[in-house]
């Protein structure tokens, strides 16, 4: 697929969860067509009724068959079967690019529909989200880890660019561990604020998330810049079929 063909794309959303709407949004922003999105549950419906108004809910193969992108933004134990039920109906497209958005896989996970002659992508946003459009400003400067096969890396590269995200290549074989250290890093930080704050309720300490805020940030900030040396990582920026830096779609 061109830049060109992927400057102005069709994109459907399986998930509306708290990444599956914001990263819709996102791309939306970029100019990118949203043209539908699956929400199951009260709170999904309410959440695309919130951040993504004009989109319409619809059933999953009907989203399929308008997009040439489609953005899997599902948990980790629904993918496999989702994408292999998908390939045994017949819905995956040739030509379409399918992107999911699981830290610990790859792309492996989507062989059934590569085989069906998509376009498999696994790119992951490395931030908590809230699921609101306080997410939106945050992603600007986020870091994306991006797992493609070589010759369609450039175009995981540039949706991230579009989005706001600053992307790196991430290698199959090493999506677990980048998986396992975002897991680290979320499930601790939460852990150790929590265990803080319920000893400062103890006693009595009110408000202890606000007391606590400008410590545990600085405490991030310099545990950070301890590892925060040497050159960035491998894929930052976007290349274009002449190896120039340059989003999708001519964006600025």
């Amino acid at each position: 697929m061109s830049a060109e063909r992927a400057g102005r794309l069709g994109v459907g959303t399986i998930g509306a969860g708290r990444v599956g709407a914001v990263l819709a949004s996102a791309l939306a922003g970029a100019g990118h067509a949203l043209t539908g999105i699956a929400a199951v549950s009260d709170a999904s419906r309410e959440r695309a009724a919130a951040m993504l108004p004009s989109v319409p809910v619809l059933p999953i193969p009907e989203i399929i068959e308008r997009s040439e992108l489609v953005l899997l933004a599902v948990p980790e134990h629904e993918l496999a079967p989702l994408v292999a039920g998908l390939a045994e109906a017949g819905t995956w497209q040739p030509g379409q690019l399918v992107l999911h958005t699981v830290a610990r896989l790859g792309t492996g996970v989507l062989d059934p529909a590569r085989a069906a002659g998509a376009i498999p992508l696994a790119v992951h946003p490395a931030m908590s989200f809230t699921g609101t459009s306080i997410d939106l400003a945050r992603l600007p400067g986020t870091w994306f880890a991006v797992t493609a096969p070589t010759p369609v890396l450039p175009i995981g590269q540039a949706l991230v660019v579009e989005m706001g995200g600053e992307p790196f290549v991430v290698s199959e074989a090493d999506r677990a561990a980048y998986g396992e250290a975002i897991d680290t890093a979320t499930s601790f930080s939460s852990a150790i604020v929590d265990q803080a704050s319920g000893l400062l309720d103890g006693i009595g300490i009110p408000r202890p998330g606000a007391v606590l805020a400008s410590l545990v940030r600085s405490s991030v900030e310099n545990a950070l810049a301890r590892h925060d040396s040497g050159p960035l990582p491998e894929g930052t920026g976007t290349i274009d079929g002449a190896g120039t830096d340059r989003p999708l779609g001519g964006g600025a």
